[in-house]
């Protein structure tokens, strides 16, 4: 399993740790931000398709940051995968 961490930008999560194995997500784990909300989203995305869920993530905002935890999720996982 390859580990990734990601730095994002302009939301309140300071990092953004994240595995991937034969294309699936795992162990998906926000550093700062809206704890519960954070933790929900590793557990739906427990084993999901890393394209699909950078799909599903991208483009969703919070507020006028115009950008998301989620949103930057899915900019983490397309840079990782290249």
């Amino acid at each position: 399993m390859e580990k990734f961490t990601y730095v994002p930008q302009g939301v309140c999560s300071k990092k953004i740790e994240f595995e991937i194995e034969d294309g699936k997500l795992h162990n998906v784990k926000f550093t700062g931000g809206c704890d519960g909300n954070l933790k929900a989203i590793g557990r739906l995305l427990e084993g999901a398709d890393a394209v699909q869920a950078a799909a599903t993530l991208q483009g969703n905002l919070c507020g006028m940051k115009g950008t998301s935890c989620a949103d930057q999720l899915s900019k983490g996982i397309m840079e990782a995968l290249g």
